[in-house]
C-alpha cells in the first residue's frame, strides 16, 4: 500500500491541480484562447510604415483634386475619410456629374483585400489608384494629362525628386505614392478586437450573441479573417436569387467566363455602420435591411426581427479607431500649371 504522503502521491495532486488551474484560467480568458486561431475572425493589426516620407507625398495626391480633369474631383471625394472611407451613395458622383456605376468601396483597411474594385480587377491599390484618374465618369483625366500636370508644380517635382530620385514625375510613381499612404489607413483597436483580446467587458450580452449568431448561421464562411472579409469571391445570389437592376456583372465581366456572373469580392465588414449604403449596387440603405437580405440570398435563412437586430448590434462593435492626422498642405500651382474648370463642356 503507497502511504498517503508519499512522494508519487504528492505529484500526482501536483499535477491534479495543476490542470483544474489551466483549466480555469482556460474558462476565465476564453475570448483571449480564442483570439490564438480558434476564432474565424482575427484582431486588426496596426499599419507599419517603411517610407514615411513616401506616405506622406499619397497623402498630398490622395487630397489633390488636380489630379482630375476638372480640378475638383480627388480620392477623397468617393472615399470620404470622415465617412468611413466611403461616399455613402448608391453611386458615385464624377466628372460632368456623371453617375457611376457602382458602390464605392471604402478605401479603409483595403490593403487587406484579395484584390481591389468590387470586381477584382486590379491586383493591388497601385494599380487600383491609376483607375479612377483616366475614367472618364470618374475624374475624367487621363495619365498623361496627371504626370504633366503634376510636373509643372515646382513642390511636387521636389517631393518626388526626394522620395524616387527621379527628375521627372511618372504615372507609376503617383499610384505608388498613392497606394503606400491607402496602405497606412488600417482601423485597429475596435470593441470587438478587444473582446477577442481577452477583455469581456468590451462587448455587451447582446453584441455577444449576435457575434455567436454570426457564426452559427453561416455569416463565417465569407466574413472572416483580420478584415471580415475582402479575402475572396462570391456569388450574389447564392441560395436564392439577387434581384437587381445593376448591370454590373462582377468578375465574369474581368474573366469573361459566365460561370463568374453575379461573383464579387466579399466586402470587408470592418466599420460597416459607417458606410451605408450597402452591396455593389448601394440597394440595402440600411444594416437591418442589409442582414435580412444576405440572410436569405446567401443562406437561405429569415432571420426574426431579434436575431436581425443582434447581428446588427455585432456589426457595429467592429467600428476602429479611425485614420487620424492633419489635413496636408498642397504645394501651390505654378503659372504653367493648367486651372481648375469644372464647368467645361465636354
Amino acid at each position: 500500500m503507497v502511504p498517503l504522503f508519499s512522494m508519487p502521491y504528492i505529484m500526482q495532486i501536483k499535477s491534479i491541480h495543476a490542470a483544474v488551474a489551466a483549466t480555469t484560467l482556460a474558462l476565465a480568458f476564453g475570448a483571449q484562447v480564442h483570439a490564438a486561431g480558434d476564432e474565424p475572425i482575427q484582431p486588426l493589426k496596426p499599419a507599419k510604415i517603411t517610407n514615411q516620407a513616401k506616405v506622406e507625398l499619397g497623402k498630398q495626391l490622395f487630397f489633390d483634386p488636380r489630379l482630375s480633369r476638372s480640378g475638383w474631383i480627388s480620392c477623397n471625394s468617393c472615399h470620404n475619410l470622415s465617412m468611413g472611407g466611403a461616399d455613402n451613395f448608391k453611386s458615385s458622383v464624377g466628372d460632368h456629374w456623371a453617375q457611376g456605376g457602382i458602390q464605392a468601396p471604402t478605401v479603409l483597411n483595403s490593403s487587406l483585400n484579395l484584390a481591389q474594385f468590387w470586381d477584382g480587377r486590379a491586383k493591388d491599390l497601385t494599380e487600383q489608384a491609376g483607375g479612377p484618374i483616366a475614367n472618364p465618369i470618374e475624374m475624367g483625366s487621363t495619365h498623361e494629362a496627371a504626370e504633366k500636370t503634376l510636373n509643372t508644380i515646382p513642390g511636387y517635382r521636389a517631393e518626388f525628386k526626394k522620395v524616387y530620385g527621379v527628375d521627372k514625375i511618372g504615372i507609376a510613381q503617383i499610384t505608388d505614392a498613392i497606394a503606400a499612404f491607402e496602405a497606412t489607413l488600417i482601423t485597429p483597436n475596435s470593441r470587438f478586437d478587444k473582446w477577442l483580446k481577452g477583455d469581456k467587458k468590451a462587448i455587451t450580452e447582446q453584441e455577444l450573441s449576435g457575434y455567436q449568431l454570426f457564426k452559427s448561421a453561416g455569416c463565417t464562411a465569407c466574413h472572416n479573417g483580420e478584415a471580415v472579409g475582402g479575402n475572396s469571391y462570391q456569388k450574389m445570389g447564392l441560395v436564392n436569387e439577387y434581384k437587381t437592376t445593376n448591370p454590373a456583372t462582377g468578375r465574369a465581366g474581368v474573366t469573361g467566363d459566365d460561370s463568374h456572373r453575379m461573383m464579387f469580392k466579399v466586402p470587408t465588414l470592418r466599420n460597416v455602420e459607417l458606410t451605408p449604403p450597402y452591396f455593389h449596387d448601394g440597394s440595402a440603405s440600411t444594416l437591418t435591411q442589409a442582414v435580412d437580405t444576405m440572410g436569405w440570398v446567401q443562406l437561405g435563412k429569415k432571420f426574426t426581427a431579434d436575431e436581425n437586430a443582434r447581428i446588427v448590434a455585432f456589426l457595429k462593435t467592429l467600428t476602429g479607431e479611425q485614420p487620424r492626422f492633419a489635413l496636408p498642405q498642397l504645394p501651390p500651382s505654378s503659372d504653367e500649371t493648367p486651372r481648375p474648370d469644372p464647368f467645361a463642356k465636354k
